[in-house]
C-alpha cells in the first residue's frame, strides 16, 4: 500500500485570493479533507468533488468533533495510504493546534508537511488600514490568546508584562473574555485611554469594526453585539483605523 501523507494547511484570512499557491495544489490533489469553519465558504465551495469531506468545525462550546476525534481520523486515513489535508483559517502554527497534530502524526510515523497560510493576526488589521507596527507608536508585537487551555493549572499570560508592552497587543479568540482583558491590562498599569479595534469578520463582506479606549471597550462590544470570529488589536496603531476609508484589500 503506497505511504499515506497529511498535509496541515493554512487557508489564510479568508477567500482564494489569499490562498497560497502550495495550498491550492495540495487541496486540489487531496483524497481527504478535514475542515473547520474558518476558511470560509468562498474557500470551502472549492473543495475537489472527488475528496471525502469531513467537517470538523468547532463553533464556540459546540464541536462537531472533538480534537482526539479530529487526530484519530487523521492518522486512520494516512494509514490508508490517503493524502490527507487538515485545513484551517490563517496559520496552522499560531493559535490552531496545528503543534498538537503535528506531535500525533510523529509518533505514528506518519508523513507529515506545513503548508503555511497568511494569518489573520497581521492580515486582518492590515486590511482596515490599521498597521501592527509604525514608527511612530510600535516597535514590536505580541500576538496572544485570549482563550486559554481550561484545563491548565495556571495562566501562562503575565499581565503586568503584558500592560508594560509598549508595541502592539494582538488578541485572537478573546471577545468572550474582552471584558476580564481589559480590566487586567489595566490593572497591571496599561493607559485606560489606550486605543483599541475589534475586528469582526474581517476580509469579509459583512466585516465590522469598533474602537474605543481600553477601558471603555468591553462595554462598546457588549453594545455593538460583537460576535467572533474577531480580531483585537490594542495600542497606537489602533487609532489610525479610520471608518470612511475603503477597504485597503479589495473583496
Amino acid at each position: 500500500m503506497m505511504q499515506g501523507k497529511v498535509y496541515l494547511v493554512g487557508a489564510g484570512p479568508g477567500g482564494v485570493g489569499l490562498l497560497t499557491l502550495r495550498a491550492r495544489q495540495v487541496i486540489d490533489e487531496a483524497d481527504v479533507v478535514l475542515y473547520d469553519q474558518l476558511p470560509g465558504e468562498e474557500i470551502l465551495a472549492t473543495l475537489p468533488e472527488r475528496a471525502e469531506k469531513i467537517d470538523c468545525g468547532k463553533y464556540g462550546s459546540s464541536h462537531t468533533l472533538e480534537q482526539d476525534e479530529i487526530e484519530a481520523l487523521m492518522v486512520a486515513r494516512a494509514k490508508e495510504g490517503k493524502q490527507v489535508v487538515r485545513l484551517k483559517g490563517g496559520d496552522p502554527f499560531l493559535f490552531g493546534r496545528g503543534g498538537e497534530e503535528l506531535e500525533v502524526m510523529r509518533s505514528h510515523g506518519i508523513p507529515v508537511e506545513l503548508v503555511p497560510g497568511v494569518s489573520s493576526a497581521l492580515a486582518v488589521p492590515g486590511a482596515v488600514g490599521i498597521p501592527l507596527t509604525h514608527r511612530r507608536f510600535s516597535s514590536q508585537v505580541t500576538i496572544m490568546t485570549g482563550h486559554e487551555d481550561p484545563g491548565k493549572e495556571e495562566s501562562g499570560l503575565d499581565w503586568e508584562v503584558l500592560a508594560r508592552n509598549p508595541g502592539t497587543l494582538v488578541i485572537l479568540m478573546g471577545v468572550k473574555n474582552l471584558p476580564v482583558i481589559a480590566s487586567q491590562l489595566v490593572a497591571n498599569g496599561k493607559d485606560p485611554g489606550t486605543p483599541v479595534a475589534i475586528i469582526e469578520r474581517g476580509l469579509r463582506k459583512d466585516q465590522r469594526v469598533t474602537t474605543g479606549p481600553l477601558h471603555m471597550i468591553g462595554t462598546l462590544a457588549k453594545e455593538r453585539n460583537v460576535r467572533p470570529p474577531a480580531i483585537i488589536v490594542i495600542g497606537g496603531v489602533a487609532s489610525l483605523y479610520r471608518k470612511d476609508e475603503p477597504g485597503l484589500i479589495p473583496f
